[in-house]
């Protein structure tokens, strides 16, 4: 027998705000009401992510964390995007040849990377 992903997890206090902001990410509807315990998204081409509500303040490090990958421009272009709804700079871990990452953490503070487009890579390699 094998598994697959059914939805990818996030605990938070407000799951309607937080999906709001990956909402804006992803460019998906949220599919919550102010209040609500839960939220979801379904990005296309990816994972469902589900919000659920949580008391406990998020404490450390995650220990899972997503990568984004920009479709339609740089990597530099959506991290100013990404902050600009919301996202706030923990690292850049950028190399002199353009690989590597950028750290930034959402609303809620969970970590994520975003990392070069394809384009990019393939304007290096």
């Amino acid at each position: 027998m094998t598994a697959r992903f059914h939805n990818i997890c996030i605990d938070c206090h407000d799951p309607y705000a937080l999906a709001g902001f990956w909402a804006q990410v992803f460019g998906c509807l949220r599919e919550a009401r102010p209040g609500d315990s839960e939220a979801i998204l379904r990005p296309e081409g990816s994972p469902v992510l589900l919000f659920l509500a949580v008391p406990e303040d998020k404490a450390v490090k995650n220990r899972l964390h997503l990568d984004l990958e920009p479709i339609d421009r740089t990597r530099a272009q959506e991290v100013a995007r990404l902050i600009k709804i919301g996202a706030t700079h923990v690292a850049d871990h950028t190399r002199p040849d353009g690989s590597g990452w950028f750290v930034l953490a959402d609303p809620a503070g969970n970590e994520f990377c975003v990392l070069r487009s394809v384009a990019e890579r393939l304007q290096h390699d």
